[in-house]
């Protein structure tokens, strides 16, 4: 991998953060824009990035890469107020849990000669801003592209390269579709449940104290940033419904034989989970 190109992170809470500590210890130029100027500060002190800014004119005329780490209602906005100082050439990316909601919108408006990619590192922290950053939640974990009918080849083996380069593990291909389709099941499904568990029990319950590390651990993913998973949950709606519609059909037959008190039920239902279990790991 090349490590001449300059990159530039655009936006450093947990996420960007992260990407700019791992770029720097394996010797990329990198810049960091962000609103706050404590985080800049925090960035330039940890050896992050070179030089950082409010806004991103300067750094986006001599990138060879933008990795916008955003929310996903702001990616368009951003690109629209600031996709003419972009380099021609460059490669534009992502780190947004949804795809679908944003794609056609993104794709029709970046600059002539660049282009953008859609990636999602499977990597991040409940916590929010850089100084919960580490590159350390980045290493082994795996790396979604989510190709359109526009993505190059030359894209995708060159964030894959650079995904590699600073300790991602696998490195996935899909399509948005089925992106977001599978972030539905594998993430926001669990957020889900986790939020409903803590929910469900009154403010004195003793739960917690007496499960112990079980409860903390089942239950650890409901310390949520709300903006975030609320963008996150909305803009991939349908998928959302669907999954939770199948959780709650599972959950249901398992309801149903409790109440008929019907072991039998309950063993079927107990040997088709194992058995996929099982198939899962083979897979693996």
């Amino acid at each position: 991998m090349n490590r001449d190109k300059i990159i530039t992170i655009v936006g450093l809470g947990v996420v960007g953060g992260s990407y700019a500590l791992a770029l720097s210890k394996k010797g990329y130029t990198v810049f960091g824009v962000n609103r706050s100027q404590e985080s800049l500060d925090a960035a330039l002190s940890a050896g992050a990035i070179k030089e950082g800014a409010h806004s991103p004119e300067e750094f986006f005329a001599k990138s060879d890469i933008i990795i916008i780490a955003l929310y996903p209602n702001q990616i368009v906005e951003y690109l629209e107020k600031y996709g003419k100082y972009i380099k021609n050439g460059c490669l534009v990316s992502d780190v947004a849990g949804i795809k679908s909601c944003f794609v056609d919108r993104i794709v029709g408006g970046i600059p002539s000669g660049c282009e953008f990619l859609f990636c999602h590192p499977m990597a991040g922290r409940e916590k929010r801003g850089f100084k919960y950053a580490d590159d350390k939640v980045l290493q082994g974990a795996n790396f979604l592209i989510a190709r359109t009918d526009s993505t190059s080849e030359h894209a995708v083996t060159l964030m894959s390269d650079l995904a590699k380069d600073i300790g991602f593990g696998n490195v996935r291909i899909t399509d948005v579709a089925t992106h977001d389709k599978v972030i539905a099941y594998t993430s926001q499904l669990p957020h889900a449940i986790a939020v409903s568990l803590i929910n469900s029990d009154d403010e004195d319950s003793d739960t917690a104290s007496f499960i112990g590390d079980s409860y903390r651990d089942l239950t650890r993913i409901a310390n949520i940033n709300e903006d975030l998973w609320s963008e996150l949950f909305l803009g991939n709606r349908d998928n959302l419904i669907a999954t939770i519609t199948s959780f709650e059909e599972q959950l249901g037959a398992i309801k149903k034989a409790l109440c008929d008190e019907d072991e039998v039920l309950l063993k079927k239902l107990f040997i088709k989970s194992s058995q996929r279990r099982v198939l899962l790991e083979k897979k693996k």
